[in-house]
């Protein structure tokens, strides 16, 4: 399968290729920055301006879009602005390229977040109603850019991913401060935290790729979501240190602004599509999710320390 792949240079990009490379596909990576892909990007991988987004397009059996600035960091107008603007301008395009294509794709995989619900207590799956919120509105507005795909008769699958643990993403900052005992509970540590190792996000993007029945959105989070305070207690014991310290509401609003919100409220998502077609996780627990998570990250550094 010749696979054109937006974000690939980011943290889940990085391991989606990888994986897609293992199995056999043609991998093509559309980024802004073709020297810094090329040295990041693995051999056999090529690496594609969006000037020329159209011409691969047109010669692609699918599509993943990964492509999107991060929410972590203060939010500050500008960053809010690009949060918005990377997300709709990078599917857009996507979506520009599939409508002028004689040749379609089969499948647009198209990321999407949990923060399209907004803040929820009770379980909740794909079914439930968008939130108001600014991240769930950008979450409303991105999976309908990618919608402007099925019109064109092509299968659009809208992957709504959780908190994503492994090499990067949100353990890249909270395990430095719990290896120094600094950890503990975030605001109230009632709010969910519908988590879900990234070697699962990844066999999820493959199984939309190869799997008619991955249509419209689909939940990316393990089955067991857990409480805040119960993420931190079970990070600090896989690391063996207290996870006992608090960081209070108000601090993290001083520290990020508007940016604190993701952080302080939370969803309880479940992943009810993906088990009804048959999905299976691999890490569903918690605890083993992050020792995997954690062990591969330490492996990762010692590698780098000896180079």
């Amino acid at each position: 399968m010749r696979v054109l792949v937006t974000g690939a240079t980011g943290f889940l990009g990085r391991s989606l290729i990888a994986a897609l490379r293992r199995r056999g596909d043609e991998v093509v990576a559309l980024s802004r920055d073709i020297a810094a892909a090329r040295q990041s990007l693995p051999d056999g991988v090529t690496a594609a301006t969006w000037s020329r987004a159209g011409d691969y397009v047109a010669h692609a059996d699918a599509l993943v879009n990964l492509a999107g600035e991060s929410v972590g960091g203060r939010w500050t107008a500008a960053k809010m602005h690009a949060i918005r603007e990377s997300r709709m301008q990078a599917t857009r395009a996507l979506t520009d390229a599939i409508v002028a294509a004689p040749k379609k794709p089969r499948v647009l995989v198209s990321t999407s977040a949990i923060g399209v619900y907004g803040e929820t207590f009770e379980e909740t799956d794909e079914s439930a109603p968008a939130g108001r919120d600014f991240l769930a509105q950008v979450c409303v507005d991105w999976e309908a850019e990618a919608d402007r795909a099925v019109r064109t008769g092509v299968r659009v699958a809208k992957l709504r991913v959780g908190l994503v643990l492994g090499r990067g993403g949100v353990l890249e900052r909270l395990l430095p401060l719990f290896r120094a005992g600094l950890g503990g509970p975030i605001g109230s540590g009632r709010q969910w935290w519908s988590w879900v190792h990234v070697d699962d996000v990844v066999a999820a993007y493959c199984a939309a790729l190869d799997d008619a029945r991955f249509e419209g959105p689909v939940n990316v989070v393990a089955p067991n979501p857990v409480t805040q305070r119960e993420f931190a207690r079970t990070l600090g014991e896989v690391v063996r240190r207290p996870a006992v310290l608090p960081t209070p509401a108000f601090a993290l609003r001083v520290a990020l602004g508007d940016g604190a919100g993701p952080i302080l409220t939370g969803q309880r998502v479940v992943p009810r599509r993906a088990l009804a077609l048959g999905f299976q996780f691999v890490h569903p627990v918690l605890r083993e999710a992050l020792e995997h998570a954690i062990s591969r990250t330490s492996a990762t550094d010692e590698v780098r320390d000896r180079e």
